[in-house]
């Protein structure tokens, strides 16, 4: 990998201190040189389960939005990230299979590059490799207003 997509992963893996992804455990692994493809991984811990011991949906739902909405920011046009942001607007996810511990692989992979919506399809693995959820979404690039 380039050293510039290891500095990118890095800020991606700053940014996510002191919020949500960090209390999700989730942690970007791989960017492909082309942009086009993120990885990231996530640890289950026992405050992801529903009351059952099975994987809360939210969980991962939270795992590919995040995956997919930082594959879209850093596809933005760079003389617009400063005023511009990503958000989702649709996202349709089917679990295919259940889990009860281990650490999930997302692989996000960007489609479509407009200059306002983005699609995205995000597979997620377990750790032998197995398809879990497979998503796809729809983001939205827009104007901060300060």
């Amino acid at each position: 990998m380039e050293n510039t997509n290891r500095n990118i992963l890095i800020k991606l893996n700053n940014l996510i201190k002191n919020s949500f992804l960090e209390k999700m455990k989730i942690k970007f692994i791989f960017l492909s040189p082309k942009i086009d493809l993120l990885v990231a991984k996530m640890q289950i811990n026992q405050n992801m389960l529903q009351p059952f011991g099975f994987l809360h949906g939210g969980a991962t739902i939270t795992l590919a939005e995040s995956v997919g909405s930082s594959l879209s920011f850093l596809n933005l046009k760079k003389y617009r990230k400063n005023n511009y942001n990503i958000f989702n607007i649709e996202l349709s996810v089917n679990h295919l299979k259940y889990v009860t511990k281990g650490v999930l692989i997302a692989k996000a992979k960007i489609f479509h590059k407009g200059n306002t919506i983005h699609f995205i399809r995000v597979n997620i693995f377990n750790e032998t490799k197995s398809l879990i959820s497979f998503c796809k979404m729809t983001n939205i690039l827009k104007k901060i207003c300060q």
